[in-house]
């Protein structure tokens, strides 16, 4: 380590007295024994030369005994060794936080070097042990853990490697770099994914700000992110959500610059966002794809079917089973061969059926059940239920007289409103007349010129 580094003296003792020449001059010696198989002998005069560079607050010099301590032990194989001078030089009173942290650091280079699993998770427990708690090895820590996270999961303890890789709270470390700190957290949110804890992936996936994944070289980090985000979705049949997913997955310059993976990217947006639950951003979202996304066009299918949402005409449910059913009931969405996609299939015969329910209250004031069971393509009893499921969200307005077997879509309007039509009515009308009294005065004047002319 540089003395002139700003952090060789952060949070360390002061330096009372440099022991880089002794230290110069024994390493060749340790490197004769180590050589010549005298592992303690070596140790021992490493031992000997730490206590008193620890004791005068040579950090570097600390730091290269430290290090060549591990070296030895781990050339030599010496694996139950080497966690033990770990730990102990780690419990050295006065033992210097920097030193710990390039110790850990040499330590964790032999990590792979191990002859079987039992050593290799020996040794990464017995480096977790000596990080834990401690700021300055954080990362090391992380590092660690994820090692032994990976171990885990190849023997498809899947339980076990989500729960150990929750004990790290990478998002309050301040020394790791923040694609790694992002990096991590979505390995979380994948064995979350894995382990089916959906509260908790949906927890962790706040801990990502997605405005990072606009910095440049973050594109991988974000087609991984939002490729979590829309299992989640999916599960919870968040289909706005998936759509808006989708959408930043469909914006990012690597899909949408390569022609064999945007129409799929685009397609399966597109879907989700006609199988979302009509809304005002529902509906604004599918007008911006209409008119702003010159790509659609490309996609003839997915344009006929926004287009048969946006505009205000009955697009009969026969009809599109004929019209999209061979091709989309071949994609992931609406696959015949899997439960969700027969259950999304059912899902969009039910959006068909609510954008024609909300055609016909626009159009009609009143409507008899037999009229609406043939223009809807269903029996008289869904048809109430689907009537009914639309007056409660709000979208339209509608009283059933089932005596009658008629259904009233005119809202009826109390006194106040009556007056203020009226009023308005009368504004018009005397406006009109104002504006047809000024034309005959224009008309005249003119004709009165031409004359005298």
């Amino acid at each position: 380590m540089d003395k002139n580094d700003p952090d060789y003296h952060m949070n360390e003792p002061k330096m009372e007295k440099d022991y880089s020449e002794s230290v110069t001059a024994l390493l060749p010696e340790v490197e004769q024994l180590a050589n010549s198989g005298q592992i303690p002998q070596a140790l021992e005069r490493l031992h000997v030369l730490e206590k008193k560079t620890r004791s005068a607050g040579d950090l570097a010099s600390t730091s290269q005994l430290l290090v060549r301590i591990v070296t030895v032990c781990g050339d030599s194989c010496s694996w139950a060794l080497l966690e033990q001078e770990v730990a102990a030089m780690a419990k050295k009173h006065g033992q210097l936080k920097q030193a710990i942290a390039k110790m850990v650091q040499s330590a964790m280079e032999y990590v792979d070097k191990t002859p079987d699993e039992q050593a290799r998770v020996e040794l990464i427990e017995a480096l977790r042990t000596v990080t834990e708690g401690k700021i300055h090895v954080e990362v090391e820590r992380a590092r660690l853990t994820r090692m032994r996270v990976a171990i885990y999961e190849q023997k498809g303890q899947i339980k076990e490697a989500c729960d150990t890789l929750q004990e790290v709270q990478v998002e309050t470390y301040g020394s790791m770099d923040k694609r790694e700190k992002t990096d991590f957290i979505l390995e979380q949110m994948r064995l979350c994914l894995a382990k089916r804890d959906y509260i908790r992936l949906a927890i962790i996936s706040h801990k990502i700000n997605p405005k990072y994944f606009q910095t440049e070289g973050t594109e991988d980090l974000k087609l991984r992110f939002y490729e979590l985000m829309i299992q989640y979705d999916l599960h919870e049949e968040n289909y706005l959500e998936v759509c808006r997913h989708y959408k930043q997955v469909y914006e990012t310059k690597g899909i949408k610059d390569d022609a064999a993976k945007w129409p799929a990217v685009l397609q399966n947006m597109v879907l989700y966002l006609v199988l979302s639950p009509y809304g005002n951003e529902q509906s604004d979202m599918l007008h911006r794809v209409q008119k702003e996304d010159h790509n659609l066009e490309k996609l003839e299918l997915c344009a006929q079917l926004v287009k048969g949402f946006t505009t205000l005409e009955l697009t009969r449910w026969p009809a599109v089973e004929t019209i999209y059913g061979g091709e989309f009931r071949k994609t992931d969405v609406f696959s015949a061969q899997t439960e969700n996609g027969n259950k999304r299939w059912m899902a969009l015969r039910d959006r068909v059926i609510e954008h024609n329910i909300r055609v016909i209250a626009k159009y009609y004031t009143r409507a008899s059940t037999q009229r609406l069971t043939e223009l809807l393509d269903l029996p008289g009893d869904d048809v109430e239920r689907f009537l009914s499921k639309a007056v409660v969200d709000g979208t339209i307005y509608a009283r059933i007289d089932r005596p009658a077997g008629v259904v009233n879509f005119a809202k009826p309007c109390d006194s106040e409103e009556q007056l203020n039509g009226w009023a308005s009515d009368v504004g018009k009308l005397l406006g009109l007349v104002e504006k047809t009294t000024h034309l005959i005065a224009k008309e005249e004047i003119v004709n009165k010129i031409a004359r005298a002319i």
